[in-house]
């Protein structure tokens, strides 16, 4: 598939498809029907937004990956953010303020981004961040959460602004999730998930799926452990291996092919939840949807960055918008080169390309 297609209209469609699956796992829930309902409209008027940019000739992704935090309380095995030095123990002085980030969510809002999904570090640590994006309804702020600082206090504001929709990390059952994260996070996960399915509030999982645990966490009894007690949405992140040691954990093309293949099935039998997968198949939109195509990066410090896996920059927020950002030097190279679209091994294509993203940013001039 060339760039030549329509990718406006196929990220749309796409929204699309999943606020009706979403709408469909609340139904019995009228406060998130409800909500949904409001958000659904909302996502139409930024698709609205996002097509008028798109005819005036520029490109708006419908997503924003916002990395809210550089800071993290766990060191969990295989952590790309923490071999990339992207996440540290303690808080760095220089990460962008609240008020920084809330410009940057009301900018987002006016270009029509409908999705802003906080990570970090552990982004539950930057409490103040988290309840001003309670405020911004017409965006859904899915929050990728270790589930180790969720209190009372969150609950609370969760119950209150239903577009902050946590996504708790997990690897599968009990072993393997202690393995990677440590010991008696599962068993923090599950008091998490039975607090927030007593409310009667929306959350996700985020797995990120290795050669070790492909066949565990697309399992019918690890998906019917977290499909009882609540939960609508499951993301497989697809492992992008940092170091040489750890490529064997990288998905190949015959784990893809089942991933897939499962995603399908689940999709038919199980739409009790929705079923997400990314990097999923890249070539059904076109090859990677990073650099500002589908979605880009926002780090701590304020860095526009084409993907979380790919940590590199040559604008900083703090002094430019959100729309020249997207214009960097960087994100138009590798969107009209044809970068995106090529075959690759593993997770992430810019990843295993660093070498000629640091040319670009070193100013060379590349085909």
């Amino acid at each position: 598939m060339s760039e030549s297609f329509d990718l406006q209209a196929y990220l749309s469609k796409g929204i699309e498809d999943f606020m009706k699956d979403l709408l469909k796992t609340t139904l019995q829930n009228p406060r998130e029907s409800a909500f949904m309902l409001r958000f659904a409209a909302a996502t139409a008027a930024a698709s609205k937004k996002r097509r008028k940019a798109e005819d005036n000739g520029l490109h708006i992704p419908s997503f924003l990956i916002a990395s809210i935090t550089s800071q993290c309380n766990l060191h969990c095995a295989g952590c790309y953010s923490r071999c990339n030095h992207a996440t540290v123990d303690a808080a760095p002085v220089q990460q962008l303020t609240s008020e920084e980030w809330l410009k940057i969510f009301s900018e987002a809002d006016e270009l029509g981004i409908s999705f802003i999904l906080l990570a970090g570090g552990e982004p539950m640590l930057r409490r103040d961040i988290i309840e001003a994006a309670g405020k911004r309804s017409n965006i859904l702020f899915p929050i990728f959460t270790n589930g180790t600082f969720m209190d009372a206090r969150y609950f609370d504001l969760f119950d209150r602004c239903r577009n902050l929709v946590p996504i708790m990390s997990i690897e599968g059952e009990q072993a393997v999730t202690d393995a990677r994260r440590g010991k008696g996070i599962y068993d923090r996960l599950v008091r998490n998930m039975d607090e927030l399915h007593r409310r009667g509030l929306i959350y996700g999982a985020s797995v990120t799926v290795t050669t070790e645990n492909i066949r565990e966490v697309t399992s019918e009894s690890f998906l019917k452990t977290l499909s009882d007690r609540g939960c609508k949405v499951v993301i497989f992140v697809e492992f992008v291996p940092v170091t040489e040691d750890s490529r064997e954990l990288a998905p190949g093309d015959a784990e893809r092919d089942y991933l897939q293949a499962e995603l399908t099935r689940l999709r038919e039998q199980h739409p009790e939840m929705v079923y997400l997968s990314f990097p999923g198949d890249e070539k059904s939109s076109g090859g990677c949807v990073a650099a500002g195509r589908g979605f880009f990066h926002i780090n701590s410090h304020g860095g526009a960055e084409p993907c979380p896996f790919s940590p590199y920059s040559d604008v900083n927020v703090r002094n430019t918008s959100l729309k020249d950002a997207l214009n960097s030097r960087l994100f138009v190279t590798l969107r009209e080169n044809g970068h995106l679209l090529e075959d690759h091994a593993g997770g992430c294509v810019l990843y295993e390309k660093r070498d000629l993203v640091e040319r670009i940013l070193a100013g060379e001039s590349v085909g």
